[in-house]
């Protein structure tokens, strides 16, 4: 089979085998398939996909030469943990070269993706399958090609990085949105009604500006999640969440009208109050930090109103 990446090798290893398993790996001669025992023994454990694992800290070797430094300490250490951490996949070597699967697991992974990062889509969709995931200690070969290998770490390592968060809305999307919210709503309560002194650093009206913006990109972000989570869902490209499908029994559309509404009118209330002290001022000129101080917490509740009540629209819709 020539080497044409794990999407056209899988695609011939699925038009050549005829047995249950198929065990796939890079053409470069780094793999020895001489020794696929372990694979074997895994499959008649009932796994559905059985990686190879390289590393040490999984019982692989690496032989001096066979991996670059920058795949080996940095690229796949820390790509392997991410998937780790986001999927809470068993699987320590998410890019192995030297993997197997059933047939039927294959057609349950709808693997769809055809550059390098077809290697963590496998992996993956695996384990938002829910299918058994089994790791192999194996050994790497330097590479025996004649040429240079098709691999750019920084390029194809985006790419790896890219879909595994694409595919995780709670870490692209979610986290940072409720970061963002709870840390700019707290400083920003707190600069709402007096400065905040650090040392020599005054924190004040500039810094509740960036406050109120951080909380309603956070909002924002926070409805980016359920978005994608549901299109996701609806689309077969994520399996069903019954963590999801309780919270929208519990949160229906009304319940967001009702909670937009409500902070809306706390936005309006300041804004009239802002508004009735200007009036008391004969409409002329305020002072300016204690006019900020009203207006950007006022403008700020009516903007994430305006999101929470459009939202909670757009996902009856969606769901």
């Amino acid at each position: 089979m020539k080497e044409k990446g794990y999407g056209s090798a899988l695609r011939g290893g699925i038009e050549a085998a005829r047995g249950k398993w198929i065990i796939m790996g890079d053409a470069d001669d780094s793999y020895d398939f001489s020794r696929i025992e372990g694979f074997v023994q895994k499959f008649r454990e009932q796994y559905d996909l059985v990686m190879g694992c390289r590393l040490p800290s999984g019982g692989g070797t690496i032989q001096p030469g066979a991996m670059p430094w920058k795949n080996r300490w940095l690229g796949n250490p820390v790509l392997s943990l991410i998937g780790r951490v986001f999927f809470k996949c068993p699987a320590r070597d998410f890019h192995c070269g030297l993997r197997g699967f059933t047939r039927e697991a294959y057609h349950k992974m709808e693997l769809k993706t055809t550059g390098m990062e077809f290697a963590s889509e496998m992996v993956i969709k695996a384990t938002l399958k829910s299918l058994r995931i089994a790791e192999v200690p194996i050994t790497l070969h330097p590479d025996g090609r004649s040429r240079p290998p098709h691999l750019k770490p920084w390029r194809d390592g985006w790419r790896h990085l890219r879909f595994m968060l694409i595919y995780s809305p709670r870490w692209l999307f979610l986290v940072p949105g409720l970061v963002l919210s709870v840390l700019g709503g707290g400083v920003g309560a707190v600069l709402a009604l007096m400065p905040i002194h650090l040392g020599r650093i005054e924190l004040s009206i500039g810094t509740l500006a960036v406050a109120g913006a951080s909380v309603v990109i956070g909002v924002q972000l926070v409805a980016f999640a359920f978005f994608s989570k549901v299109f996701a869902i609806g689309e077969g490209l994520l399996p069903q969440d019954p963590k999801l499908s309780r919270m929208f029994k519990a949160f229906t559309l009304e319940k967001g009208i009702c909670l937009g509404l409500v902070i809306l009118a706390a936005g309006l209330g300041l804004l009239l109050h802002a508004v009735w002290i200007w009036k008391q001022a004969g409409y002329g000129e305020l002072s300016y930090g204690e006019n900020m101080r009203r207006l950007i917490p006022a403008v700020t509740l009516i903007m994430v109103a305006v999101q929470i009540c459009f939202s909670s629209f757009f996902l009856l819709r969606l769901a």
